[in-house]
């Protein structure tokens, strides 16, 4: 590059539908009060065709219960920014070795393409603190909260190398999300913590096979975010924990999740990034 060529820069003008004709994926979707579902939402609004992932078994077993999945859809559908994107859904059980492929391949299926992998879902429960915890619950945590993520981005990554690439858009978004198991202790959740930690600590290798192939690898640490399993009480006691002043929302995190989606963030790869509020232990 000349000297000439670094003042050529391109319009700084943002499009207002940035990922207009693309397609994006994003697992543990299910409920309108998580991640997921906020993540989805802003990819949609972004005019992107989205598949949300769900296992409803899981969330059925849990204390906040299923949402209504039609709703789900419907609100997705309801803030599109392109009139001509598609929503979808696919549900499977991320435990199950092969359902990282199978969800890959429905989303190719359904849009002819995949250009944004999200990989939000998780294992709740079934955990406990270092003098209690099973080899079962070990096994549990891994199987959903790394080894399927791992397995999502390798499904993606070979699609993706044998797909017909579409001139427009010739680079993918994979996104995996962590804890904030760095920034301290998470007693009583032994398992959860060393499978999310597994996840952060993989953003450089990922970064560094996914790159030669086009696709930029990055780890989200959403922070403490009420998504069903924090009480009232829970919720006034960390509050004050935040830099700046207040709870979290579904949609801080994804904010920054769809942001790693984007054109803008094409030189961002390989790092591990906190959308926290400043949060400390």
């Amino acid at each position: 590059m000349t000297s000439g060529d670094a003042h050529r820069l391109p319009d700084p003008a943002r499009d207002p539908l940035p990922l207009r004709g693309r397609a994006a994926l994003v697992t543990g979707a299910s409920r309108r009060d998580g991640i997921g579902f906020a993540t989805a939402r802003r990819l949609s609004a972004y005019g992107a065709s989205v598949m949300v992932h769900h296992f409803l078994p899981h969330d059925a077993e849990m204390p906040w219960g299923t949402d209504d999945l039609d709703a789900v859809l419907d609100a997705l559908r309801e803030v599109r920014g392109d009139p001509e994107a598609t929503v979808a859904h696919v549900s499977a059980d991320m435990a199950d070795p092969g359902a990282p492929a199978r969800v890959v391949d429905a989303a190719f299926a359904e849009f002819g393409r995949l250009d944004v992998l999200v990989s939000n879902h998780a294992r709740n429960g079934g955990d406990a603190g270092l003098a209690d915890v099973t080899p079962e619950m070990l096994d549990g945590h891994w199987a959903v909260d790394a080894r399927s993520a791992i397995l999502l981005a390798q499904a993606f990554a070979a699609r993706r190398a044998t797909a017909h690439a579409d001139p427009r858009n010739p680079a993918g978004r994979l996104v995996l999300m962590t804890s904030g198991q760095m920034h301290g202790g998470m007693p009583g959740e032994i398992a959860y913590v060393a499978a999310k930690g597994a996840i952060a600590q993989l953003a450089p290798t990922l970064a560094a096979e996914l790159g030669p192939r086009g696709i930029t690898a990055n780890v989200v640490d959403p922070g403490p975010v009420p998504t069903g399993y924090m009480s009232e009480d829970d919720i006034a006691a960390v509050t004050p924990q935040f830099a700046l002043g207040r709870m979290a929302a579904t949609d801080d995190p994804a904010r920054l999740v769809a942001w790693l989606a984007t054109d803008e963030a094409s030189w961002v790869t390989g790092q591990v990034i906190s959308a926290d509020g400043g949060f400390s232990v």
